[in-house]
């Protein structure tokens, strides 16, 4: 499937010059030339942003598991699909192969339909990082029913509004799943989230720690048995284009999370095509997404986008520091991973380590090194490209979101030259803008503003499950007829995108914009900061202040550190952007996907922690308390 992909610098500029003049015959002549269609579209495109409706390859009949399963079985039935990495390095790896792959989803597709699952009914997925999570998925997409995947470690309370809100038929879990040295009881979790709902008609239980659980009558059942005994032959329903394929759920400002509904054929198309672009996979290479499936880099570049390629994908359960911090590094030299993609802080929790954890491994194999879920500051880019890379893989800074449901922003490996704490250059057919306050485009190179897409791209949500005008409220109210990403961006002098940060994340001091994130970059670069977060807080004589929450490496005299990072930020910003509040802590609210939960640190700087939501979807809950504690 290499004959979309991207092969240097002019074929760049040409195919983004005809997806902007010709977008129609664009993904027209990609969506032909790669993928298996039961019949197709009428039109490519129709869309008015005005109302935040947009439909891809109009009238087109598929189903996206015979594209990432079957059509490979004549000629990859034997080559390793799914390369399942255990939490524990002692238990045995799985190779699921194509052709295993195939049998697996029809089984479980199987299962669900003697469970009463039907096209469009929706099935909550709440399972760790096991082969029944993906194979769950792709029998969900088999018979046509909605996926809705929550990440195992979520609260109760997070699972059962995920649920109530998509009105799930079906719920599949297991007895618990590993994290590292701990154990998570998951059935006791949706047990808890079940008490006061009526949707849910079955639960699907995987057995994973071997715990004792309780098994409601009539309503629990364990998998196993029912996997056994089910046919290995299950038709693939057949789809529209624009029929649901998932919903995924992402945090909302107002702490109600917003269910993105993404749809088939345009999604199917536009993971690919990213994926391939972007981490360029040869036959017999075996790629690394370290992302959970639970958020949306997994659904995109563990499960569909590798497999639409036919590729191997390892899906890893457990952590980077489990049973130690050179487990990331051992598992790659394990299987000569070739392509490996993570968060940023992920990098910056083994940057802080001794490098012997490295050292100790062979990462030769690599090719490509990818980051995601935030801009990733330059002394970790930095360390990522000697360490890690050997600075002889280029790094891909990818920026995206939930709502994009892929890569959008990003250097395409061996293509575009990258530069660090920048995303580079948009994919080819995406059309990006910068906008000021007024509403107007902003023209030019070395200009700063908000961040827009001008044109509709395959893979964006549709909506948002149940509540089409918060969708077109949040996403295409502000900039009328264009999709508002909620970050600012600035341009340099040759065209390249450095996202900045949320919109949200600009506070004005004394009547200066100033943008979060460069501000953290410069407290970055100190030798003794891990990591840092600075929000805005009210100040009576500037209006707003800035209020620094900075990790170090290693205790240090507090006092002495502040004099220094204010220097720093006074050197490489300006005196204005000096923060007045420093508070040293042991680690920042983050959400699973590694985002920094700065509406939360903003509430305990304003003193306002009444209404901090639903803290328990974050990754580490535990530290708001600390954090509430040692508030300025």
């Amino acid at each position: 499937m290499s004959n979309y992909r991207i092969n240097d610098l002019e074929h760049y500029f040409k195919a983004q010059k005809e997806a902007i003049e010709n977008p129609e015959k664009f993904w027209g002549d990609i969506a032909e030339q790669n993928f298996q269609w039961r019949k197709k579209w009428n039109k490519v495109v129709a869309h008015n942003l005005a109302e935040a409706e947009v439909k891809w390859f109009l009238g087109a009949k598929l189903n996206i598991t015979e594209n990432c399963i079957d059509r490979h079985l004549k000629t990859r039935g034997n080559k390793t699909a799914i390369l399942w990495e255990p939490n524990d390095p002692n238990e045995p790896a799985e190779h699921i192969t194509y052709k295993d792959l195939h049998q697996r989803v029809c089984k479980f597709a199987n299962v669900l339909k003697e469970s009463g699952v039907k096209k469009g009914d929706r099935v909550c997925i709440y399972l760790p990082m096991i082969p029944d999570l993906t194979v769950s998925i792709l029998a969900c997409a088999r018979i046509g029913a909605i996926h809705s995947v929550v990440f195992a470690g979520f609260s109760s309370t997070a699972l059962a509004t995920r649920i109530n809100d998509c009105e799930a038929k079906v719920v599949i879990t297991s007895d618990g799943g590993f994290r590292g040295d701990k154990t998570i009881n998951l059935k006791g979790i949706v047990d808890e989230a079940l008490k006061h709902m009526s949707c849910v008609e079955t639960v699907l239980v995987a057995k994973r720690i071997d715990s004792k659980i309780s098994m409601k009558a009539g309503r629990d059942k364990f998998l196993k048995p029912l996997l056994e005994k089910a046919s290995d032959d299950c038709y693939a329903e057949e789809m529209d284009a624009e029929d649901p394929l998932f919903i995924l759920y992402t945090s909302g400002s107002t702490g109600m999370p917003k269910g993105m509904l993404h749809t088939t054929a345009g999604y199917m198309v536009y993971s690919a095509y990213t994926f391939n672009n972007v981490f360029r996979p040869e036959e017999n290479d075996i790629y690394w997404c370290a992302a959970d499936i639970g958020w949306i880099t997994g659904h995109s570049y563990i499960v569909y986008g590798p497999l639409a390629n036919g590729t191997t994908s390892v899906m890893f359960e457990g952590v980077p520091s489990y049973p130690d911090f050179g487990r990331f590094w051992e598992v790659i030299e394990k299987y000569k991973i070739n392509q490996f993609y993570t968060a940023p802080t992920a990098i910056r929790t083994l940057a802080k380590e001794n490098v012997s954890f490295v050292e100790k491994h062979d990462l030769s194999s690599l090719k490509i090194l990818g980051t995601v879920g935030e801009p990733i500051n330059e002394e970790a880019w930095h360390w990522y490209d000697n360490h890690i890379g050997k600075k002889g893989c280029p790094i891909t800074d990818t920026w995206w979101q939930t709502e994009t449901g892929g890569m959008m922003i990003c250097p395409i490996p061996f293509v575009t030259p990258t530069k660090p704490t920048f995303a580079t250059l948009p994919m080819p057919g995406i059309q990006v803008c910068l906008m000021d306050e007024n509403g107007k485009e902003i023209e030019g190179n070395r200009e700063s503003g908000r961040l827009c897409i001008k044109f509709p791209w395959p893979s964006m949500a549709r909506t948002i499950w149940g509540n089409h005008q918060r969708y077109k409220e949040t996403y295409f109210i502000t900039y009328p007829g264009k999709y508002f990403t909620g970050d600012g961006a600035m341009r340099d002098e040759v065209g390249y995108y450095r996202i900045t940060g949320r919109v949200d994340d600009v506070i004005i001091i004394s009547g200066h914009n100033l943008g979060t994130a460069p501000i953290e970059d410069a407290i970055n670069e100190h030798e003794k900061v891990v990591e840092s977060a600075v929000v805005g807080f009210p100040h009576n004589i500037k209006g707003n202040a800035l209020y620094g929450y900075i990790i170090l490496k290693e205790e240090d005299e507090h006092d002495k550190l502040r004099n220094e990072i204010n220097r720093v930020i006074s050197e490489q910003i300006g005196p204005i952007a000096k923060l007045d509040k420093i508070q040293f802590v042991k680690g920042l609210p983050k959400t699973r996907s590694g985002k920094i939960m700065r509406r939360i640190l903003r509430k305990i700087a304003h003193k306002d922690t009444s209404k901090l939501g639903d803290i328990s979807t974050l990754l580490n809950p535990d530290i708001v308390e600390e954090i509430m504690k040692g508030a300025l």
